[in-house]
């Protein structure tokens, strides 16, 4: 943010951090509908004209679109807002959330739409959408090491704006660069750096924050539990994010990145096991991630599977190949499946683009440069605690053949730093002795919808595979991961005992109890939610587990 900015926000901070009767004195009828009440509070004219859209505008259906990443819910079935505001300043956020509030709708949140089950973009109830596309403002600032990053912003470009400025800072975020940056650090956030500095969540530093009243707060304003839950806690059920000030952590001016396949017939099974205890301990400036496919052996009908292992090492090719030479010599890298690079490179060539280290840096930050075709799916994740043996894997490989190579399958090595933070440092609880997390899913992108028969059937599969894995995975509870949103663990919420089905799964228990405390405090009357958001109850939860 430039400093004539910040002041302004300052400003509006001290006008706004009052209740909603000093902000809005005005007494709307309550015949008023929603779209009055936001003229009626705004004098700006192009706020209506431009920023405002229902089904009778020609663009609705395009501004709803554009930030739905999980083409399965683009259909007509989908339910669709009854207004979407796309606000360009905080003042208009205000306007949306009193409005919203005063006319009875629900509200939904998108910063970059790519939750899995799309609940920033539907809802089966009459609901806004606010759509913080226009708030993705980055200001970059090397000398203190920070960043301070809107939440419509998406990871891409946050890589490519710090990657103008320097080459030894970066964010340890993720992979997909058409992440919006809002909800991705409310729900922790891992990727290639997770090993040497913790998750995104880790490293947020402030945050702008408005509640249900429409009160700007930021870090000292709103208190350590409240900072606490929107790290990791899912934001979009407390209020609505601003802005995150982010920690930039050091990076070499040259990384190595490295790829591998090894099959079935290369001895896949026994490299995946020693993988499975070597990459956990190696040294945290070394990430092995794998790729899991299914594939058919040349033009024949036989069936193999492939892994991709694909490293990310802080430093050059000649340490990095030491490391792996003593410590995993039988995954055989060789400086030929190497490359140098910069940080802002490696995020480019390990964002499942089909981009290379050629690729022009300013592609991670152009979304019409990605591919979105891949995202049309169901996800599903778990996280390994005990490495799983020979046999396991054989049931594995044997499932996957059942599949018709629709089959998405992720490794994600954890340990490094993630070791030393205690599971209730922030909300994100999957921490010491986890291994890796798994990620699972089946593509419908051959298919013209996600209720078709071959749909129908790789759901089934999915959800069979999700058996199968029930032994070798975390256990009381088998933990998931917020940001990878599944309906199937349940929606129940009227008691403590329904919510922790799925709940404790993401959280735990302890942090789960926390965060119900906490969000009876920020938002009683429970406006800010969705199907799998904190509940709040009729009674208070003792902090005991």
């Amino acid at each position: 943010m430039k400093i004539s900015h910040l002041v302004f926000l300052f400003v509006l901070t001290l006008c706004f951090f009052v209740s909603w009767g000093a902000t809005f004195p005005f007494d709307v009828d309550d015949s008023e509908d929603l779209i009055s009440c936001l003229k009626y509070k705004t004098n700006n004219v192009t706020f209506i004209s431009q920023l405002v859209f229902t089904p009778l505008n020609s663009s609705f259906q395009s501004i709803w679109e554009a930030r739905v990443n999980n083409l399965r819910f683009i259909k007509p079935t989908t339910p669709k807002p009854s207004v979407i505001v796309t606000p360009i300043d905080e003042t208009q956020i205000q306007t949306t959330l009193f409005c919203t509030k005063r006319h009875g709708y629900q509200i939904r949140i998108r910063s970059g739409g790519h939750d899995f089950e799309a609940i920033s973009s539907s809802a089966v109830v009459p609901f806004v959408m606010l759509d913080l596309v226009n708030m993705k403002s980055i200001d970059v600032d090397v000398g203190n090491k920070t960043a301070w990053v809107q939440p419509g912003a998406r990871l891409g470009e946050l890589y490519y704006s710090i990657s103008q400025k320097t080459n030894t800072l970066y964010f340890p975020a993720g992979v997909c660069p058409t992440v919006g940056v809002g909800g991705y650090m409310g729900g922790g956030g891992y990727g290639n750096l997770v090993r040497k500095y913790g998750t995104a969540a880790d490293n947020v530093l402030d945050v702008r924050f408005m509640d249900v009243n429409g009160n700007i707060l930021v870090r000292k304003s709103m208190g350590e539990d409240l900072f606490w839950a929107l790290r990791g806690g899912g934001t979009s059920s407390f209020g609505i994010v601003l802005a995150w000030k982010l920690r930039l952590v050091p990076v070499p001016e040259i990384v190595t990145v490295f790829g591998v396949n090894v099959t079935l017939e290369e001895n896949a099974t026994e490299v995946f096991y020693k993988y499975q205890y070597v990459a956990p301990r190696l040294d945290p400036d070394l990430l092995i991630r794998v790729r899991i496919f299914g594939e058919f052996i040349g033009n024949t009908t036989n069936k193999t599977i492939r892994l991709l292992f694909q490293g990310l090492y802080l430093g050059k090719t000649d340490k990095m190949l030491r490391i792996l030479d003593k410590s995993f010599p039988e995954l055989k890298v060789r400086r030929e499946n190497c490359e140098e690079m910069s940080m802002v490179q490696s995020s480019i060539v390990l964002a499942d683009q089909g981009w290379s280290s050629s690729t022009p840096t300013e592609a991670i930050a152009n979304q019409s440069a990605i591919v979105s075709l891949f995202w049309n799916y169901k996800i599903k994740l778990d996280y390994v605690r005990t490495p799983i043996p020979k046999s396991g894997l054989r049931k594995i490989w044997r499932k996957i053949f059942e599949n018709d190579q629709s089959v998405m399958l992720v490794v994600y090595t954890f340990g490094g730093k993630m070791e030393e933070y205690s599971d209730t440092a922030i909300p994100y609880p999957h921490r010491a002795g986890v291994l890796f997390q798994l990620l699972k899913g089946v593509n419908f992108a051959d298919q013209t919808s996600d209720t078709t028969p071959t749909s129908l059937k790789r759901i089934q599969w999915l959800q069979s595979l999700d058996k199968l894995l029930e032994p070798y995975v975390s256990k009381n509870p088998r933990e998931a991961y917020i940001n990878y949103i599944d309906l199937d663990l349940g929606v129940g919420r009227d008691t403590y005992e329904e919510a922790s089905v799925w709940g404790e799964r993401y959280w735990k228990r302890e942090n789960f109890k926390k965060l119900i405390r906490i969000k009876a405090k920020v938002d009683p009357e429970n406006f800010f939610r969705h199907p799998q958001s904190i509940p709040v109850f009729d009674y208070p939860l003792v902090s005991s587990s």
